[in-house]
């Protein structure tokens, strides 16, 4: 069912102008935020709004493959998202597995190679072993590169790297930004040109950190469950009228 905010960006989306190439920002972030508040507004519990961020999730990777866009990368579950309730933390597993199994491979077909961010060593053998499984059978997907950011927090990802230099045993004459870069958790994933947060919240939530230096912010009231292609398309055009600078004039 298309809601009237979807269906209304939708018409709006459709009066504007096609979008040139080069106004296409070849890497994006999302913060995928107002599950919850989506559920509450349309009187169901958590675990709904949460499915439904899953069916919206699939819609905006197909909006991602329809503009052009090279990578995606999307903010699944935080580190400190494990302080939720047990239960709630259960169900997020299970739909987590579930999106696994049902939804990323269809958008393989489609050429998405998916790939996730972040520790792994907080969740079952078993979603582990599907995890490495579907990066394994998308690798030689090539027209989209979907990262999904999992038991993940930028401040963890910079301890983790600094940690790694002492490891490799470099110096202090021998580190710079490109060197502590390659000691990400994924040095080969390009820096995001454009975060998009949805819900209305005015921050970041500790995604990202190093790699959103240079991006351009825009924050959405669209609740994520009700997220969409036409939502995408606003906020690339939002994108495209904005001149980067990177510090000159």
């Amino acid at each position: 069912m298309i809601r009237l905010g979807g269906l209304l960006a939708r018409i709006r989306s459709l009066r504007q102008p096609p979008l040139e190439a080069a106004d296409v920002p070849r890497s994006v972030a999302i913060i995928m935020d107002g599950n919850s508040r989506w559920a509450a507004a349309e009187g169901l519990p958590v675990e709904a709004g949460h499915r439904e961020g899953t069916r919206a999730l699939r819609r905006t990777v197909e909006g991602a493959l329809d503009l052009g866009i090279e990578t995606l990368t999307v903010y699944a579950f935080s580190t400190e998202n494990w302080l939720r309730p047990p239960a709630e933390v259960d169900a997020l597993m299970e739909i987590f597995g579930e999106t696994i199994d049902r939804e990323l491979p269809d958008l393989a077909e489609q050429g998405v190679r998916t790939r996730f961010l972040g520790r792994r060593d907080r969740v079952s053998d078993d979603l582990q072993l599907r995890m490495e499984e579907l990066e394994l059978k998308t690798a030689h997907r090539e027209r989209l590169s979907l990262w999904i950011a999992f038991d993940y927090g930028g401040r963890t990802e910079l301890a983790d790297a600094a940690r790694r230099v002492v490891e490799a045993g470099l110096g202090a004459d021998e580190i710079d930004e490109d060197v502590l870069a390659t000691f990400l958790y994924a040095p080969e994933l390009p820096d995001p040109d454009l975060l998009i947060r949805t819900s209305g919240e005015l921050r970041i939530s500790n995604f990202l950190l190093w790699q959103l230096a240079y991006a351009e912010l825009l924050f959405s009231d669209r609740l994520w469950p009700a997220f969409g292609e036409a939502d995408l398309r606003s906020a690339v055009r939002e994108y495209a009228r904005r001149r980067r600078r990177f510090g000159a004039r």
